[in-house]
C-alpha cells in the first residue's frame, strides 16, 4: 500500500519548481488570543524528504502553529515561507504547495468516499479528468480503491483517518501538515498510514508530524522540535535528544517529560 503512486493533482513538469533549501520555514511566529500568547516567537524549518516530529503537551501551541502555517488563522507576528517565499494571506497562490490533514476529521459522513474527495478536490481547483485522476490516485494510495463508492458513515475509524489523509493529498502538495493523524485508529490502520507517510517522504515531500505518541516519532522522524508555552524548548535529531549529558541513552518520553514537566495538561 505504501508503495502506491499518487498522481493526485500532480502538476506538469514545467510547473513543478523544486528549489534548494527548506520546503517550509516558520520564522518568529506569534499568535495571540486576546491577552493570551498561544505561540511566542516560534521558529523551525523542514527540508524536502523530511518528516519533522512536532511535539508538545496539551496547550503548548502545536495546533495553533499548524493552523497558522496552513493559513486558517492569521499570524500576529513572524512569517511562514514556502520554498523560500513568504506566504501573504489566505489567497496567496503559494498555498497550493501545502496540504493539511487536520486532527478533527473533515469528512461528510452521508457522502461516499469518492464524493468526499470530489468536494475537497473542487475546493483545490481540480475538475474534470484531472479531478477523477486525483481521486483515483488518492484512494489507491491509502488502500481504499475498492471502497470509493461506500458511504463514509459505514467506515471504521482507521478508514476515515486514511480518507482524511487522501483528502490532503489530492492537489499533490510539496508540504503536508499532519495534526495527530492516527488518533483513535487500530494498529493495522496506523501501520498503513506510516507506510503512506514514508512513501511520501521518499518522493521528496516535506511533512510536519504532530503527535503525542513517542513510538511514532521514533519510527518516522529523524529530527524533532519540542514546544511548550508557545516556544521551542528543544530541537535536535532523535538520537541527540536521547543522549544524555553523560552519554547514557534515555527514552524520548523521559526527555519530553524532563523538558515539559509531569503535571497534567487538560488543554
Amino acid at each position: 500500500m505504501g508503495g502506491a503512486s499518487v498522481d493526485a493533482g500532480s502538476q506538469d513538469s514545467e510547473e513543478e519548481v523544486r528549489v534548494a533549501g527548506p520546503a517550509l520555514e516558520v520564522r518568529g511566529l506569534v499568535k495571540r488570543y486576546g491577552d493570551r500568547v498561544a505561540v511566542d516567537g516560534l521558529s523551525f524549518s523542514i527540508s524536502p524528504g523530511e518528516i519533522l516530529g512536532f511535539l508538545g503537551p496539551n496547550g503548548a501551541g502545536k495546533t495553533t502553529t499548524v493552523s497558522v502555517a496552513a493559513g486558517l488563522l492569521p499570524a500576529d507576528g513572524g512569517e511562514v515561507r514556502l520554498a523560500g517565499e513568504p506566504v501573504r494571506g489566505d489567497a496567496d497562490p503559494r498555498k497550493g504547495r501545502l496540504g493539511l490533514v487536520p486532527q478533527d476529521l473533515a469528512l461528510y459522513e452521508s457522502l461516499s468516499a469518492r464524493h468526499n474527495l470530489e468536494v475537497f478536490g473542487g475546493l483545490q481547483g481540480l475538475a474534470g479528468a484531472r479531478l477523477r485522476t486525483a481521486c483515483d490516485g488518492a484512494l489507491a494510495f491509502v488502500g481504499l480503491a475498492e471502497r470509493g463508492s461506500d458511504r463514509v458513515a459505514a467506515f471504521s475509524g482507521g478508514m476515515k483517518r486514511r480518507l482524511n489523509l487522501a483528502a490532503g493529498l489530492l492537489h499533490d502538495p510539496d508540504v503536508l501538515l499532519l495534526d495527530e493523524p492516527t488518533v483513535g485508529v487500530d494498529p493495522q490502520s496506523r501501520n498503513a498510514i506510516f507506510d503512506n507517510l514514508e512513501a511520501l517522504r521518499a518522493r521528496g515531500k516535506a511533512l510536519l508530524y504532530t503527535t503525542h505518541y513517542m513510538e511514532e516519532v521514533e519510527r518516522l522522524c529523524e529530527r524533532v522540535v519540542i514546544v511548550d508555552h508557545g516556544r521551542v524548548v528543544a530541537e535536535d535529531r532523535v538520537e541527540g535528544l536521547r543522549r544524555g549529558g553523560d552519554g547514557a541513552p534515555r527514552s524520548l518520553e523521559s526527555v519530553f517529560l524532563s523538558l515539559t514537566g509531569r503535571s497534567l495538561r487538560d488543554g
